[in-house]
């Protein structure tokens, strides 16, 4: 580990809440974006390209904002960044200053819908994740199924959370600062995610 302070030594009020967009970024009604806006403690993880992105490049940026946290971190990804945490996870040195991940509406880098521009992002890593873990899926997300949700949840080693019919939890769901995201984010922060 390179940073100073394991993920638990720190109070859950100085822990660092990462947003990690996913394909094409967070538009500005996503609630990434309204989180950001209205909370001092959360931080983007800037990708070079959003539009047609390789996975390398992305775990490097990852790696670059963890290791740049001034304290425990929690992720909290959407989409393509969930697979982003996974890949991360499997080769990082820095696992240890994460409290916990958020995973939203985990896309399916394998199904034949999914859009080709994202590089090297498939197969689906399925390895148990080193930090406490929540998968949030809707039921009508059009980039994953429900039962595909379920399994990544179970090979990550986390507790799956079903929002019902909310699409990809996304900008056109219209969640605003999603109080539901935040009652998550907040039981990771505080370090009992079950």
């Amino acid at each position: 580990m390179t940073g100073e302070d394991p993920a638990g030594t720190k109070p859950a009020a100085m822990t660092d809440i990462l947003l990690v967009p996913g394909l094409w970024n967070s538009g500005p009604e996503h609630w990434h974006t309204y989180w950001e806006r209205e909370r001092t403690d959360c931080r983007r993880v800037v990708q070079h390209d959003w539009e047609a992105p390789w996975c390398t490049d992305w775990v490097d940026a990852l790696e670059a904002a963890v290791v740049a946290s001034r304290g425990p971190v929690v992720l909290a990804a959407h989409s393509l960044g969930c697979t982003l945490v996974a890949h991360w996870a499997a080769s990082s040195e820095n696992v240890d200053k994460v409290r916990g991940a958020l995973l939203v509406a985990p896309s399916d880098v394998e199904a034949p819908s999914y859009p080709k521009v994202a590089q090297g992002f498939s197969p689906m890593p399925l390895r148990k994740l080193p930090f406490p873990t929540i998968v949030v899926a809707s039921s009508d997300d059009p980039y994953v199924t429900p039962e595909r949700a379920a399994l990544f949840a179970r090979a990550w080693g986390g507790r799956l959370v079903d929002v019902g019919a909310k699409g990809h939890v996304n900008s056109d769901s219209r969640l605003g600062m999603w109080p539901e995201g935040v009652a998550l984010l907040e039981e990771l922060r505080a370090g009992s995610p079950r």
